[in-house]
């Protein structure tokens, strides 16, 4: 393998080692989002349940309101009652009281109800609260962690992009563009090993997308130090035997 292979497959195991560990930075870092969306998730759920109880609050008071009118209304009702000059005026008054009666039974278990829910939605608030304070602690904690841990991996990443950067020098420029572009498309795979499909077959594949290659190409990277993309997928061809 001559300088110009040999200095694109060195520089690709640069490579290979700078994504690993940025892949770990931004699972890192993630671990802390992650972490704010359940906070968050939870800090919505309390602000739904307070949404819902005052506005339980406010249909009991609604309903409250009425109850003290028809109150009002059945006390009235008795009054005339016991004014009542015939039968047939006391018969209607007396149905009209049974009425209001049996309506103002039906609000007050309304009334029941809506304090019952007010008070599930109440200790659900509570709850919650809890789970929001111990979330909080947990999140602080993954940051402390995360901080630490991505302070190391930054690290890392400055000690390997050096050794990227010494690496690329040695490149020509042509054909490290040619490295960058196919990089980038392909998540820093940019070589791929020309595959034999058989030890007594002399047909050959891309190993990056498994498609057949031509026997010429073999031949001119075994005498030839050149670029030779797959005409498929476009990663740099090597053979197996030049990778050291």
């Amino acid at each position: 393998m001559g300088p110009i292979l040999h200095g694109l497959m060195n520089l690709q195991r640069v490579e290979n080692r700078l994504r690993a560990v940025k892949a770990k930075l931004a699972r890192c870092r993630r671990s802390v989002l992650f972490q704010e969306n359940q906070l968050r998730t939870l800090q919505n759920g309390l602000e739904v349940k307070q949404e819902e109880i005052k506005m339980g609050k406010i249909q009991a008071d609604r309903l409250e309101l009425e109850l003290k009118s028809r109150d009002e209304q059945i006390t009235k009702l008795r009054n005339a009652l016991n004014l009542a000059r015939t039968n047939k005026e006391y018969s209607a008054i007396l149905t009209e009281l049974n009425t209001a009666k049996a309506d103002d039974s039906k609000l007050e278990s309304q009334v029941l109800d809506l304090m019952k829910n007010i008070e599930v939605d109440q200790a659900a608030c509570i709850e919650i609260q809890t789970q929001i304070e111990e979330q909080k602690i947990k999140l602080d904690q993954v940051r402390q962690d995360v901080d630490a841990k991505a302070g190391e991996l930054e690290k890392e990443i400055d000690e390997i992009q050096r050794e990227w950067d010494i690496a690329a020098e040695k490149v020509p420029v042509a054909a490290l563009n040619i490295f960058k572009r196919v990089a980038e498309t392909y998540d820093g795979e940019a070589m791929a090993v020309v595959e034999q499909v058989d030890e007594s077959s002399i047909a050959y594949n891309c190993g990056g997308c498994f498609m057949g290659i031509p026997a010429e190409v073999v031949n001119i990277l075994s005498g030839k130090d050149e670029i030779i993309r797959c005409s498929n997928c476009t990663r740099i061809l090597y053979l197996k035997n030049h990778e050291s």
